[in-house]
């Protein structure tokens, strides 16, 4: 083998090596993928956090996410949130149903999320918090929840130079 032939061999492999670390924000139970597991950085002194992510069902047969737990808080709860009129309305919610071929997209602003209630200490930007994620018939699976700053269409910067105008 020439060593052009064996260097673009390297460069291959590299190169798929890379994009599989990439998609690392992905995790797999049995046929459901849990996609992106993301909570935003919370203020010293605030007690719970939001933590987000997508469960895609992609089998024949339902499951079911039943509970969901991490070691940096007291208690995880699965959550929904819905508006009635001007009025946010959230609520724990026991479990989630996952028929076949159906994602759940947890997000800010609407619908389903998981609440980390009594942090041990604050979210910050950067880190990774673990979360176990607990299915009926998946079993468990142990997700990282990247903690990131997603502003509706705002960077970090230009969002809190906006407060600091709003305050003089």
């Amino acid at each position: 083998m020439s060593h052009r032939h064996l260097f673009s061999r390297l460069a291959l492999v590299a190169g798929i090596a890379l994009s599989a670390a990439a998609s690392a924000h992905d995790y797999k139970a049995g046929d459901l993928q849990v996609g992106h597991p993301w909570a935003r950085p919370t203020v010293p002194g605030q007690p719970s956090g939001g933590a987000y992510l997508s469960i895609e069902n992609k089998g024949k047969t339902a499951d079911k996410l039943v509970s969901v737990s991490s070691p940096a808080a007291k208690s995880s709860e699965i959550h929904t949130m819905s508006m009635d009129g001007n009025v946010m309305k959230m609520r724990e919610v026991g479990s989630i149903d996952i028929k076949p071929s159906e994602k759940i997209a947890m997000q800010p602003g609407n619908g389903y999320h998981i609440m980390l209630i009594g942090l041990s200490q604050p979210l910050k930007l950067g880190d990774k918090i673990p979360l176990t994620l607990t299915f009926e018939k998946a079993g468990k699976l142990e997700v990282s929840i990247y903690v990131e700053d997603k502003t509706a269409g705002k960077d970090a910067k230009g969002a809190k130079d906006g407060m600091e105008h709003m305050h003089h």
